[in-house]
């Protein structure tokens, strides 16, 4: 009995890591995945009213039209805009400072700027 113990012991030890590291990836994955989505809709809302979202508005304005916005068609999104895999708010800003588009950041897992690994944000920018 004692070595069935010891082996199970071992087994999540040598294993137990690897899986960690998959499901830190998959939630990178998910991130970059959702800031794609945001994006796309994010085309679609400019598309209707000529200009995106302010960054007071925010993702907001893709479930819910902001009150002095003409032309909006939507829901851009199907959903109520979701937190980042790791239960965090993205961040949103326009006028972005990466170009024409908006901004939008998943802190990563630490949810503080910055970082490295699976704590590094994940930005739309870097997504193209």
């Amino acid at each position: 009995m004692l070595v069935v113990v010891t082996i199970i012991g071992l087994f999540v030890a040598l294993v137990g890591p690897a899986l960690f590291r998959k499901a830190d990836a998959a939630r990178v994955t998910a991130a970059r995945t959702q800031i794609d989505n945001f994006m796309t809709a994010l085309g679609s809302y400019k598309l209707d009213t000529g200009m995106f979202p302010t960054t007071e508005q925010g993702l907001k304005a893709l479930r819910e039209k902001p009150a002095d916005v003409n032309q909006w068609a939507g829901p851009y999104m199907p959903k109520d805009i979701p937190k980042d895999p790791w239960e965090h708010d993205y961040v949103y800003k326009y006028p972005g400072e990466h170009g024409d588009e908006p901004d939008i950041v998943s802190m990563g897992r630490d949810g503080q700027p910055g970082g490295e690994g699976v704590d590094a944000d994940i930005v739309s920018w870097k997504n193209k």
